[in-house]
């Protein structure tokens, strides 16, 4: 997992030439004008996930994994926690779903605060779980950016 401010996603374009276009495409667009839901970017290699949700709390959420991609999670205003844990070797609760690209697990986490022009960078082998309230529930806007794992 990364986690740092979107001033310095430079440091971290040379993962990947598809991290880099996620970057680029979170500098320089306008959220605001776009409506809510799934925008491509290159095809099936990177694409964004505009949404907006109330966050929930801990208990009522599980810990998720993907093998396809690599989540870019950027907060555009609220704040939310995301619960973040290695996976090795956990039994999910419910199984890979190869259609959607996850599987759930049950499991303690330790959680990173994300404020607005932050992000989270997410590797198949990071367990997380977004959305989860600070001290009370609030509307969060976010986009997820999708990068398909090289």
């Amino acid at each position: 997992m990364i986690f740092d401010k979107i001033e310095n996603s430079a440091i971290y374009e040379s993962i990947s030439p598809l991290i880099k276009k996620a970057f680029e495409y979170l500098k320089q667009t306008d959220f605001s004008r776009m409506e809510n839901g799934k925008h491509i970017v290159d095809g099936d290699d990177v694409f964004a996930i505009l949404q907006e949700y109330d966050t929930k709390n801990d208990a009522d959420a599980k810990l998720e994994a993907h093998r396809k991609y690599i989540d870019v999670q950027y907060i555009i205003s609220g704040e939310e926690l995301i619960g973040v844990r290695p996976l090795i070797n956990q039994t999910p609760c419910k199984e890979y779903d190869a259609e959607n690209d996850y599987a759930l697990y049950d499991d303690t986490c330790s959680f990173v605060k994300v404020n607005p022009k932050q992000f989270a960078v997410l590797f198949p082998q990071d367990l997380h779980k977004p959305g989860i309230k600070v001290d009370y529930s609030i509307k969060v806007k976010k986009v997820v950016m999708k990068v398909r794992v090289l």
